[in-house]
């Protein structure tokens, strides 16, 4: 089974690592998840978009935020392959991972502006947490790239 899509291409994306004035991050609880992880606000980069444009969009999509400013953009790519139980089922079965570029942005609105209940919803709840718990609450496919992120964000708020 697994073979049938090795030679999947990996789908192009983006995430969002979004601090508050305190430097919490801000996860959210996917409806789609019945372990209840949380993850970061994170998409797909539409045909012809570039890669800040998509981030901007993914994250007013999923989350109604708007009022941010971009502190850095994270150096390199981070790629994930779907575990074989989501293989051929995310994504329509066209891809096999993902290879996002990540983003650091500063929120600069208020907490209830925050929207999670949007067109199209993805998420349950969402909160603010430090830095070091968001590898504690990712799903298990992801804890690499959260990890790697991590470490590339404390690099640059305590610059």
């Amino acid at each position: 089974m697994k073979d049938k899509f090795q030679n999947l291409p990996l789908r192009s994306g983006v995430g969002i690592v979004v601090l508050n004035k305190d430097n919490k991050v801000f996860v959210a609880k996917r409806i789609d998840n019945p372990k209840g992880f949380w993850q970061m606000p994170q998409g797909g980069v539409d045909k012809g978009e570039d890669l800040i444009t998509a981030a901007y969009r993914e994250l007013e999509e999923e989350t109604s935020i708007k009022n941010v400013e971009l502190i850095d953009e994270l150096e390199g790519f981070v790629t994930y392959n779907l575990p074989d139980h989501l293989l051929g089922i995310i994504w329509k079965g066209k891809y096999r991972g993902q290879e996002q570029k990540w983003f650091l942005m500063r929120y600069l609105g208020k907490d209830n502006e925050i929207n999670i209940n949007t067109k199209k919803p993805e998420f349950l709840e969402w909160k603010w947490v430090d830095l070091e718990l968001i590898t504690d609450l990712v799903v298990d496919f992801k804890l690499h790239v959260y990890k790697e992120v991590q470490e590339k964000v404390k690099k640059i708020i305590n610059q």
